[in-house]
């Protein structure tokens, strides 16, 4: 899906290097947000449609099911009077309408999987972007801090320079400066897109459990085919 793929396109983006070519990093970041909270919304929109669809097709597949039993009770009553031909006639609609159940219930299942499918995706991108909300808040007051000891290092060299200590120590001060302020910046773009998510991380737990289970499950079966005495 486009949409998915947008998203997941956001969530991947290197926020480090859009910071270094950003004229305004804090605004660079706040744009990202919006866009991550735009597309959000149109993966909601999306699950509301699948989750009305769904709803659409039980209500048909259940008039179809009505409709068979109301034309089975109709083919009992003309057995009853003896009218053989309607009571072939009335079986017929009701094997047509068994089959158009029969299709429904095959729509209603993958309409029903595809809208499971989008809801969890919306739970997940939802989670994702108020971490990466909290990591972006966490990475401009870290690009503040930097951008703050820039200018206060900027300083000391400009007071230095006019004792006379300004020559080749005073221009090493000054790229030792930038390289801190970069690294600063590295180190916070990597923390917002470091880590793996809650869910991650309970996935991860989930699947131990189960390897460690179907371990021991192995083990005792192995055990019950060893002879004993």
């Amino acid at each position: 899906m486009a949409l998915m793929e947008r998203v997941a396109t956001l969530l991947r983006a290197n926020v480090n290097d859009l910071i270094d070519r950003a004229e305004d990093p804090e605004k660079m970041l706040k744009q990202l947000v919006l866009d991550m909270e735009n597309q959000l919304l149109q993966v909601k929109t999306q699950v509301a449609i699948a989750i009305a669809d769904q709803h659409l097709l039980e209500k048909k597949g259940k008039e179809q099911g009505e409709s068979a039993a109301s034309w089975r009770a109709k083919a009992e009553l003309a057995v009853s009077k003896g009218e053989d031909e309607l009571a072939r006639l009335a079986l017929e609609r009701v094997l047509s309408h068994e089959q158009m159940a029969e299709g429904f219930a095959r729509q209603i299942a993958e309409q029903t999987s595809e809208a499971d499918s989008l809801r969890a995706t919306y739970n997940k991108l939802q989670g994702k972007l108020k971490e990466t909300q909290a990591q972006c808040e966490m990475l401009v007051a870290e690009h503040r801090r930097a951008r703050m000891v820039g200018k206060a290092t900027a300083a000391r060299e400009a007071v230095e320079g006019s004792a006379g200590a300004q020559g080749r120590g005073g221009a090493l001060g000054r790229f030792k400066a930038r390289i801190q302020n970069a690294e600063a910046e590295n180190h916070a773009g990597k923390t917002l897109l470091a880590g793996d998510t809650l869910e991650d991380k309970f996935a991860v737990l989930e699947r131990d459990e189960k390897v460690e289970r179907l371990l021991g499950e192995l083990k005792q079966k192995q055990a019950r085919m060893l002879p004993t005495g």
